[in-house]
């Protein structure tokens, strides 16, 4: 007979502001008046109507001196030239193959801008073209930045740095792109024994942390050791504490990542989704970065 979980109601307790001081968003709706000053620019999610600038997209509203734009809150990922990805390869084409980014369009990424295995520098040959599939297939994870953006919103990433390549062992996390903190690096070693890949387009890689960093593979050889208990305990509890920051819209980057790890301990893995006890560490978890800002 399957057991069956009761939960009985738990007065919520009192928070402070749940955004660090200065950072209020101004939130609009589609068609709200963002201001009527005729001295600002118009950016993206926004439209001039009778000498008002008005929201097209529901989200926060950016301004960067004179321009104002709306940042969507749910929105498919578009890519900015700099930006850490992982994505999955769904497609192998002549000279280049195509990767699922959660964009619009798929991503390209070309024979021309990968790493050789063993990182040798040279140019691209037939038999290059033909081992194609030999270094990644269709349903491939890899980790990549963004080299530009096409007129038509598709990203061409390359691989060329030894820390980008084919992923191994690890769990795939994916979130709205929205809710991941743009930082100088996305690949983090957390204390806790497990690294993380924050995609700027809202996929999370969480794998176990490497002893030693293989330079000589050049990003294609996959470790397909058993993953300890212990590893995948530590990565089960990461993607769990993922899962409650993101349901209570809380933004990703290491520290709130690793807050959040520390304050789900008293907890097993799997009550961690309970609603509240996501509720009661993520309370934890703002309360610390707050103190943090403060």
């Amino acid at each position: 007979m399957a057991a069956i979980t009761m939960r009985l109601p738990v007065p919520r307790r009192a928070v402070g502001p749940s955004a660090p001081r200065g950072g209020e968003k101004h939130l609009v709706a589609p068609g709200d008046t963002i201001t009527t000053d005729t001295g600002y620019m118009r950016g993206h999610g926004t439209y001039v109507e009778e000498e008002k600038l008005i929201a097209s997209v529901a989200g926060a509203v950016e301004r960067v001196n004179k321009l104002v734009c709306v940042k969507a809150l749910k929105t498919r990922y578009n890519g900015e030239v700099g930006d850490i990805v992982v994505g999955r390869i769904t497609e192998v084409q002549q000279k280049r193959w195509k990767v699922e980014t959660n964009s619009r369009l798929d991503s390209v990424l070309l024979l021309s801008s990968m790493n050789l295995p063993g990182g040798e520098l040279r140019r691209r040959s037939a038999e290059d073209e033909l081992a194609m599939r030999d270094y990644l297939q269709e349903g491939d994870l890899i980790s990549a930045e963004v080299q530009s953006v096409f007129s038509d919103g598709a990203a061409s990433l390359h691989t060329r740095s030894l820390k980008y390549g084919k992923l191994g062992q690890g769990v795939l996390v994916q979130v709205s792109p929205s809710l991941v903190k743009r930082q100088k690096t996305h690949f983090h070693d957390l204390p806790c024994g497990a690294s993380v890949i924050l995609g700027n387009n809202g996929f999370i890689w969480i794998y176990p942390t490497a002893e030693q960093k293989d330079e000589e593979a050049g990003g294609f050889t996959t470790n397909l050791e058993p993953v300890p208990l212990s590893d995948r305990e530590v990565i089960s509890r990461l993607r769990n504490c993922i899962v409650a920051l993101v349901t209570q819209q809380l933004m990703l980057f290491d520290t709130s990542i690793l807050y959040c790890y520390e304050a789900s301990l008293p907890h097993q893995i799997k009550d961690i989704l309970k609603p509240e006890v996501m509720e009661e560490i993520v309370l934890e978890t703002r309360q610390r970065l707050l103190d943090l800002e403060g």
